[in-house]
């Protein structure tokens, strides 16, 4: 098996890579031309093989790249391609409000599994979106990322920030054997929310450590008003971890200014990556290779 890291998941890549055993591990080359179309080969002897495909699709490029990779593979005589999107950008587009809209993330499932024999992903906003795959598809998730590097610090409760997140802080609460419960949540607009504590809480949050959990963090206006709100419980510390590190603009520096710890995965690469999904992705490649 050949793991090749496209540009926006090239350290994930090889973590990949040397879960697996230490599988050969290729940077494809990539370019501008003039015009600015993009170019891409990849390298290394691949006729034959199985080969995994790790690109995160942040950005329109990423998706662009990594379907010029997949037929760079193709092309190259791989005998299986397994792509690996971390991070599936359009995800939360998984849905059609108003005639003339598209289900982007449907059309860009079918565009990316189009030279693909499966597809891992982490974590997607909704697990229906796996449902628009049409060859075999399967989402790791960050979880276990998440609690393996929680289990290393002092922390008495966890709290998510809205109620769409119970199963997410339900799971991680199973696997540190810690309380939790989940914030009343009233968004405002895109930017700006309004909490509050549940009618009935399972512990007291008055002198606790509190980890707040979530899959996405973008803007951070969710979690800069959760810690406040638990600040002003009397919450000892507060810190935050998520699966996907998005922090647009200054949203990392706004919640380092309410938060002790900010935690992600490697999905993305950001100033909080402390955790790795790779153990997680590389184990539903092995069963992928073993079948």
């Amino acid at each position: 098996m050949h793991v090749i890291g496209g540009t926006a998941s090239t350290a994930l890549a090889e973590r990949i890579s040397r879960e697996l055993g230490g599988a050969p591990f290729g940077i494809p080359f990539t370019k501008r031309f003039p015009d600015d179309e993009m170019y891409v080969r990849v390298g290394g002897r691949l006729e034959g093989e199985d080969v995994v495909i790790v690109q995160s699709t942040r950005t329109d490029n990423d998706f662009l790249e990594l379907i010029l990779l997949e037929d760079a593979v193709r092309e190259a005589g791989a005998r299986r391609t397994f792509v690996v999107v971390p991070y599936f950008g359009y995800a939360r587009q998984d849905r059609r409000f108003f005639p003339g809209e598209p289900v982007s993330a449907r059309t860009l499932c079918h565009h990316v599994e189009l030279d693909a024999d499966a597809v891992v992903t982490v974590d997607l906003h909704s697990s229906q979106t796996l449902t628009q795959f049409t060859k075999p598809a399967y989402e790791a998730s960050g979880i276990p990322a998440i609690a393996r590097l929680l289990a290393e610090r002092s922390l008495d409760l966890l709290v998510s920030p809205d109620k769409g997140g119970v199963d997410r802080v339900r799971r991680m609460a199973q696997l540190l054997d810690k309380p939790w419960f989940a914030l009343e949540k009233r968004r405002i607009d895109s930017e700006h929310v309004e909490l509050s504590l549940p009618s009935t809480l399972p512990v007291t949050v008055e002198g606790k450590n509190v980890a707040l959990i979530d899959d996405v963090i973008s803007t951070g206006g969710t979690i800069v008003e959760a810690a406040k709100l638990l600040r002003k419980k009397g919450a000892l510390g507060i810190s935050a971890a998520c699966t996907h590190g998005l922090f647009l603009k200054d949203a990392f520096e706004r919640i380092k200014a309410v938060v002790g710890d900010v935690y992600s995965t490697d999905t993305l690469g950001n100033p909080a990556e402390k955790a790795s999904v790779a153990p997680d992705i590389a184990q539903i490649l092995q069963r992928l290779v073993a079948g």
